[in-house]
């Protein structure tokens, strides 16, 4: 077991203490350190397979972001998976359809669900998945280029949803000097 020293504390309790919701600015900062973890080892030829709050330690102090528990992981293979470890909520709609998922599209959900749960402070029910699903879904605050990018990570249909190594360039985390002075103002 290797434990992180304090100020650290998993996303899950880091989320509750900032209301249950954090500002669109400091889910961004989050959101690319992890998809860039996914990223990585997707690289490296694991599958996570729980991607979720609780499976993310931050550093209070720098904002630090590293993807914990492989327990659920495997490795990756090119053909379909036909068992979900994992926490339900996060669980690809492909899997309850069909009984099997892929490995990308897979986590792409998984990372729609959890910058959901970020901005919104519930995972999205079947209503706000029917209304994305049909381009309609918005929440008021937030930019453009979220709600895009939460529409491509959430389409219900694995085919239609943005590729993994996609995410990382999409226009969300495009960072301006606005959005460096508003990070600053995070921590």
């Amino acid at each position: 077991m290797v434990l992180e020293p304090s100020p650290c504390e998993n996303l899950f309790d880091f989320l509750k203490h900032h209301g249950g919701v954090l500002s669109e600015h400091l889910a961004r900062l989050i959101m690319w350190q992890v998809v860039q973890a996914a990223h990585m080892c997707c690289h490296r030829g694991v599958l996570h397979r729980d991607i979720k709050l609780e499976n993310l330690l931050l550093n209070k102090d720098t904002l630090e972001v590293k993807l914990i528990d492989f327990g659920c992981g495997d490795l990756l293979k090119t053909t379909a998976y036909k068992t979900f470890w994992g926490t339900q909520v996060y669980c690809p709609p492909e899997f309850d359809k069909s009984g099997k998922y892929h490995r990308k599209p897979a986590t792409v959900w998984s990372l729609g669900v959890l910058m959901f749960k970020l901005l919104c402070g519930d995972p999205p029910d079947n209503n706000d998945l029917d209304m994305i699903d049909a381009g309609i879904w918005s929440k008021p605050g937030l930019s453009k280029e979220c709600h895009h990018l939460i529409h491509s990570c959430l389409q219900q249909k694995p085919k239609k949803r943005l590729g993994l190594g996609k995410i990382i360039l999409h226009d969300w985390f495009k960072v301006t000097k606005y959005d460096m002075e508003k990070r600053e103002e995070c921590t």
